[in-house]
């Protein structure tokens, strides 16, 4: 099962943000993250001041990003869940895809460490 690991979240976010921008509602995720405590009121403000919907799926991405909460991107994943199912389905894709290379890359730096130790 792929672990939902915030980091990582935040890293396939950004590979899918053009597919977001153009395809997500930014208000509904916006709604579903201040009553998850992700984003403020202020924040909301500022967001509402954007009137291009992409523009403010692009600003809300932005916001997130930049945020220190520790699980900002665990509860947009979960807020999407809602009504994109469809990109949480991508999104767990890619992380476990991300997971996997990470695997091979951990073994493959064993190996390394085996072979350069054998050669010594």
């Amino acid at each position: 099962m792929t672990r939902l690991d915030n980091d990582a979240l935040k890293e396939v976010f950004k590979t899918l943000r053009p597919q977001m921008v153009t395809e997500i509602d930014p208000d509904f995720v916006i709604d579903e993250l201040i009553s998850r405590s992700i984003i403020t009121d202020d924040d909301y403000r500022d967001l509402r001041q954007v009137s291009d919907s992409r523009d403010r799926c692009r600003e809300l991405l932005s916001l997130l990003s930049r945020s220190t909460h520790p699980k900002t991107f665990i509860q947009l994943r979960l807020a999407l869940r809602k009504k994109y199912s469809w990109i949480v389905n991508e999104i767990d894709k890619r992380l476990k895809s991300l997971e996997l290379n990470e695997e091979s890359s951990a073994a493959g730096k064993f190996l390394l460490t085996a072979n350069s130790y054998v050669q010594i």
